[in-house]
């Protein structure tokens, strides 16, 4: 998937950044050592970015998810969207941090089924819930539930949705290019 328009707004800095947008990047430089590029883009809205972080940190915090399912939810949302810079970052993520066996990342990366039976059931509802706009049937909640979720983690997918919307379609208007720390985990779609 292509996007042929981008923003001519230039990003916002740590040198640049106006009152709203300036104190997200400091946050954000703080936490990671770095500003991401996709930051400074979604900072051209602060709102975009606050809602962003603080989504991402409650899903990150409160979902009830182990790191490497976090890691399936947002992989497998970011490569329906078609963000060649979240599915690097979530790569690199997976690899680094989040201890996601490598051949379920590479699965994920790939389009190819997850050899996983618990992850593979959560890729497929969170690819449901993409696909039916939040409205799974009863026989999809089942699979969840029966694979070893909440119900309470249906909603959470919700968030998840939410958080990689405002992060995929901003990377789609605003082409940030690929940051340095996720260049060894590139991915084109």
């Amino acid at each position: 998937m292509s996007a042929d328009y981008q923003m001519q707004l230039p990003p916002q800095t740590l040198d640049n950044a106006d009152a709203k947008a300036k104190p997200l990047l400091e946050q954000a430089n703080a936490k990671l050592g770095f500003v991401p590029n996709m930051y400074e883009g979604m900072a051209k809205a602060p709102g975009v970015l606050s809602t962003y972080l603080h989504g991402y940190e409650l899903f990150r915090n409160d979902s009830g998810f182990a790191p490497p399912e976090q890691e399936v939810v947002f992989l497998t949302i970011s490569r329906l969207n078609g963000c060649g810079y979240c599915m690097s970052a979530h790569s690199m993520l997976a690899d680094k941090m989040s201890q996601v066996p490598a051949d379920v990342l590479e699965a994920i990366r790939n389009g190819q089924p997850i050899p996983d039976e618990r992850l593979a059931a959560l890729a497929e509802f969170t690819k449901v819930m993409f696909e039916t706009r939040g409205m799974p049937g009863e026989a999809d909640v089942k699979a969840f539930l029966d694979a070893g979720f909440e119900e309470q983690q249906v909603l959470q997918i919700v968030l998840a949705l939410a958080v990689k919307t405002l992060s995929n379609y901003s990377n789609h208007v605003n082409h940030p290019e690929l940051d340095e720390a996720f260049a060894g985990h590139a991915w084109k779609g």
